[in-house]
């Protein structure tokens, strides 16, 4: 029996790692420590959580891993979720293209649209989230380019196998080679205004400078 998809309808992903000291945020700890690192994990995931449940949207979160290692870290992102009653899913794949596509195709057998951010993109507030939602109303594909060359966000109405193939993820060539690679397909692809992530120490910098959040 065939399900029928409301093409109105729309959920958001929050792509995260599970928190673990010295696997998070490697390029804060030269900075920050292996500590001070995992704290700036926690503090950007929860600011994008609270971006992307602001919008009024459906939101699942997506662990790199199934969950494991119980910690106070952890625990202060579970709480949080297990507050909102958001659904907790793991991505599946060998690179971050394959997670991304097997993430949207999954959700877009559900909803009209489904878009993706990483935790490291506080940058995304709702209004931007908002903005590319309606770009899904004509456009395949929506795309929030980040100003190292990435992308902040990602959003579709349609995927097609291998559309995120041939990209040389972590480089300054990431969103040039997935728009070629899209295009090439056939997709409509729409672009936003560029945003900022989290990577650097710079950049955090950038991020504490914001007002706070209530949590």
């Amino acid at each position: 029996m065939s399900v029928l998809v409301d093409r109105h309808s729309t959920v958001l992903m929050q792509f995260a790692k599970w928190p673990k000291q010295g696997r998070v945020k490697t390029r804060l700890m030269p900075a920050l420590g292996a500590a001070g690192a995992l704290d700036a994990h926690i503090r950007l995931t929860l600011a994008v959580l609270d971006n992307l449940y602001t919008t009024g949207y459906p939101v699942q979160f997506w662990w790199d891993r199934e969950p494991d290692e119980a910690s106070e870290e952890a625990d202060i992102i579970l709480r949080n979720l297990e507050a909102t009653n958001l659904a907790q899913k793991t991505q599946q794949g060998a690179n971050l293209g394959d997670r991304m596509l097997n993430a949207l195709a999954s959700s877009l057998e559900e909803h009209g649209r489904a878009l993706i951010v990483g935790s490291d993109c506080p940058s995304v507030d709702p209004q931007y989230i908002r903005e590319a939602v309606q770009h899904l109303s004509e456009a395949d594909v929506v795309l929030g380019p980040s100003e190292d060359g990435g992308y902040v966000l990602i959003g579709a109405s349609r995927v097609v196998p291998g559309m995120l193939e041939g990209v040389e993820w972590g480089t300054e060539s990431v969103l040039e080679q997935t728009c070629s690679r899209l295009k090439k397909l056939g997709l409509r692809v729409q672009l936003l205004e560029p945003r900022w992530d989290v990577d650097e120490p710079e950049d955090w910098e950038r991020f504490t400078r914001l007002p706070p959040i209530e949590l």
